[in-house]
């Protein structure tokens, strides 16, 4: 059904006064998805004109967007998207700063450490000396990356582990905040064997220590992107410091599309939010920027690839690695991660004038209020 804004605010508002931690009955249930296509709907057509407007516009396989030179398409997100996905390599369970869209926030200091001498690569726990017989097990990956918290903690740690990876000819990416990072440590990755560093420049708010950490790891490491969430904050502050950090030599910039999980939507209620595919939830705003700022790219010539790494591009990384992975058809683990989802937050968008559904109809009989039972 192509249920009505106005009705779509009145049930909504409904459902959520009284929702609980019990499922709601089909039919209810029923309103809820249509109102969530209503907003999809309205989403994806906005961020379709935006993207219309990119001169030079190019497509991964149906998968992502991006402008910019192919050479510079990171390895990494090459090996997420059409490789054997990406195994997650976690250690450091601790960050030394803390962001308002971080995945961790308010409770930075309550994660479990992966144990002393230990390593978590895909969900098992190993020692540095185990991965020669992983590798002589398992099948070999096309990439991995180092993912949980801030690894610079306690970067001198990280070095045999690439050493190893790089020895047996895989794609190693590595995350970081950019704040702790400087010539000796950088040095020392790129002797490692460290293929690619990302620094989410969004979370030092585009300090200028670390678009020169950025500049400096261009020295020593083949690939040095950006990969932050797209935020108002991000957006501002980028444009102001752009040519600055273009200066760098950044090869790539992962400009994602802000998801919102049950630590970080505190500091978002309130936006138009809106659930992809009834997984990740994200401010309307977040890919909405993205797009603008690859249209900046493209008609700038921003010497960078500039990549819209969105939740569609995360639903089809999904996709992607489940089948590599011999799933069936349609085998995917892309999900919410709000169990039950929040009505409640959809209420701003449904109350927004500016923000229309693209097509509605009145509610066909037994969904209308006063028919239906609880």
């Amino acid at each position: 059904m192509k249920i009505s804004k106005k009705d779509a605010l009145t049930w909504m508002s409904f459902f959520a006064e009284y929702q609980d931690d019990q499922p709601l009955p089909p039919r209810q249930q029923e309103i809820v998805y249509a109102v969530f296509s209503q907003i999809e709907s309205a989403v994806d057509a906005r961020n379709a004109r935006l993207a219309a407007e990119i001169p030079g516009l190019k497509f991964l396989m149906g998968r992502t967007l991006y402008v910019g030179d192919d050479a510079k398409f990171s390895r990494g997100c090459t090996s997420c998207l059409t490789g054997t996905g990406l195994t997650a390599i976690r250690k450091t369970n601790k960050c030394n700063i803390q962001c308002k869209f971080c995945y961790n926030y308010g409770e930075l200091d309550q994660q479990p450490p992966i144990g002393e001498g230990m390593w978590e690569i895909g969900g098992g726990k190993y020692r540095v000396e185990d991965v020669e017989l992983l590798l002589s097990t398992c099948k070999k990956p096309t990439g991995v990356s180092y993912v949980y918290l801030e690894p610079f903690m306690e970067i001198e740690k990280y070095y045999p582990i690439i050493e190893k990876f790089h020895a047996a000819g895989i794609h190693q990416h590595l995350y970081t905040n950019g704040t702790l990072a400087n010539a000796e440590n950088l040095q020392a990755l790129g002797r490692a064997g460290l293929d690619e560093l990302r620094f989410n420049l969004g979370a030092s708010g585009c300090a200028d220590s670390v678009i020169e950490a950025i500049a400096l790891a261009k020295k020593y490491i083949s690939y040095v992107g950006i990969e932050t969430p797209m935020t108002p904050e991000l957006y501002q502050r980028f444009l102001q410091k752009k040519e600055q950090i273009l200066a760098t030599g950044v090869d790539f910039i992962n400009f994602a599309e802000l998801h919102l999980n049950p630590n970080n939507l505190c500091n978002y209620l309130g936006e138009n939010l809106y659930i992809c595919r009834h997984g990740y939830i994200s401010p309307i705003w977040s890919r909405e920027m993205t797009l603008k700022m690859m249209r900046r790219a493209a008609e700038e010539h921003w010497p960078c690839l500039v990549h819209d790494c969105s939740n569609h591009t995360k639903f089809a990384r999904d996709l992607n690695l489940r089948a590599k992975e011999g799933g069936w058809f349609g085998a995917t683990s892309y999900a919410c991660e709000f169990d039950p989802i929040p009505l409640e937050i959809f209420l701003p968008i449904l109350q927004d004038d500016t923000f229309q559904f693209l097509e509605e109809e009145p509610l066909p009989e037994g969904y209308r209020p006063g028919e239906m039972v609880f």
